[in-house]
């Protein structure tokens, strides 16, 4: 171990790895139950309030997926880089697969995957060029940190959806959205488990968000099977652990659809995939870096290109087993805090993930109204990076604001990134600073721009869909 990881350099010890690796996956082991509500089968609701679900994949090969995408991006981050991080297909990432991609755009999951795995190679390629820290440079701090908090929002908005707090259309259909039926007992479990996850964090409890999700799913159980209250427990049909590959390589069969997609469309989803990863992924090293002590003098991570390819690897990877995109996860820094500091961190959550394989039993035992909680708790602490924008300089104020609106009121991560970087451009402009704006960016705003003329010209019927 001290050979592999350098344990001593790092004053650390083997025990030490081991607690903060356990420590980790408790952290982050609520997306194995949380996943497959978003890329798995959808919980929508009608104009009248009525459950509709949306099927996209089997909640058992996500369920597989999840655990063995999470388990090779762990280890390949910890043994590359030798930092203590941890990966799992990311929150916000899984709701651009799931409701940009499929639900919105119409895609098929195996289509999607295919999006997912080509934007994994294209991640490598920049990756081992140098050209993926060119073109996090080139987009403003405001711009990264508004893209962050818009993500959060549009989280939080699909998890106050998904526990029936907040319904799409009031009764009185004069609002857009309104206050969910306080008399539905899920939608009061939802509220407490929101409060429970809210308490442990501010308590500082280890592993708040997972050990809340527990809690709240335990009380969800006892209600529905002592009182014959339905909670949307769904017991499993077999205990015996159901490790579903069934959608393993179908990233490469829905390559067809996938090219044969309008190119508007087609453009859109790769443009989403790429820009949301790239500042999630970085943002996350960063952070976590940080609060590691690995950041150099110039707040620069050494060895930040070896930690990024094992992202882009873990992607592809990721999407031939049939999950979305895989990232390096902000709750590595509970292992970080609980004193990891080595690639042997890594190893351990990375083996803890391998081993939830045969949880699946139990994944119908964790309703919705356990899981939707999580999305609002995660979309506070995403909105964190508000705090970092300069909201006192309107030339970086409208675009971040556009920005972070944009994605919750667009319901569209895309968009709200489309119309953050054209107002930026325009601003910048306007203000006789178009020298001090980065060349990428006249790029990405000018392929922004074709996106939306194409779909214009579709909807108009100058081009064939």
């Amino acid at each position: 171990m001290e050979k592999l990881f350098k344990l001593k350099e790092h004053g650390t010890n083997v025990r030490t790895e081991i607690i903060a690796g356990i420590t980790t996956f408790l952290s982050m082991a609520y997306i194995i139950f949380l996943n497959p509500t978003v890329i798995g089968t959808l919980q929508l609701t009608d104009k009248a309030g009525n459950p509709v679900p949306f099927f996209i994949m089997p909640d058992s090969a996500v369920i597989t997926a999840t655990c063995i995408g999470a388990a090779i991006g762990t280890w390949l981050i910890g043994w590359l880089s030798n930092y203590p991080m941890a990966q799992a297909p990311g929150l916000g990432l899984n709701s651009v697969f799931g409701y940009t991609l499929c639900l919105g755009f119409g895609l098929s999951a195996s289509a999607a995957l295919g999006a997912v795995f080509i934007g994994g190679i294209f991640f490598i390629l920049l990756t081992v060029t140098g050209a993926r820290t060119a073109i996090v440079k080139a987009i403003p701090l405001s711009l990264k940190k508004a893209i962050t908090a818009g993500i959060g929002l549009f989280i939080a908005l699909i998890g106050f959806v998904n526990s029936g707090i907040v319904i799409d259309i009031a009764k009185s259909n004069t609002t857009i959205v309104d206050l969910g039926n306080f008399a539905d007992p899920k939608v009061l479990l939802a509220i407490a488990g929101i409060l429970i996850i809210t308490i442990l964090l501010v308590l500082n409890v280890k592993a708040a968000i997972f050990i809340g999700m527990a809690v709240t799913a335990v009380i969800a159980n006892v209600i529905q099977f002592a009182f014959n209250i339905n909670m949307g427990i769904i017991p499993p049909k077999s205990w015996v652990p159901h490790i579903d590959f069934s959608m393993f390589g179908k990233c490469f069969t829905g390559m067809g659809e996938l090219f044969s997609a309008p190119l508007a469309s087609l453009l859109a989803v790769m443009l989403t995939l790429v820009l949301v990863d790239m500042f999630d992924t970085i943002g996350t090293l960063i952070g976590a870096a940080d609060k590691a002590g690995y950041l150099d003098e110039d707040g620069n991570l050494p060895k930040i290109e070896k930690a990024m390819l094992a992202d882009a690897i873990a992607t592809s990877t990721g999407a031939v087993f049939g999950t979305s995109t895989v990232t390096t996860y902000v709750e590595s820094t509970a292992g970080i805090a609980a004193g990891g500091r080595t690639g042997l961190t890594s190893t351990v959550t990375g083996l803890c993930f391998a081993l939830a394989l045969f949880a699946s039993p139990i994944v119908g035992f964790v309703p919705t109204a356990a899981t939707a909680p999580v999305l609002i708790i995660v979309g506070i602490l995403m909105c964190s990076s508000l705090k970092e924008i300069e909201w006192d300089n309107i030339e970086l104020a409208v675009p971040a604001f556009f920005t972070i609106v944009g994605m919750p009121f667009f319901y569209s991560i895309t968009d709200g990134m489309a119309f953050g970087f054209i107002s930026y451009l325009v601003v910048m402009l306007a203000k006789g600073k178009a020298k001090k704006v980065h060349p990428l960016m006249y790029v990405i705003v000018l392929l922004f721009v074709i996106m939306y003329v194409i779909t214009a010209l579709q909807n108009i019927g100058v081009l064939k869909h």
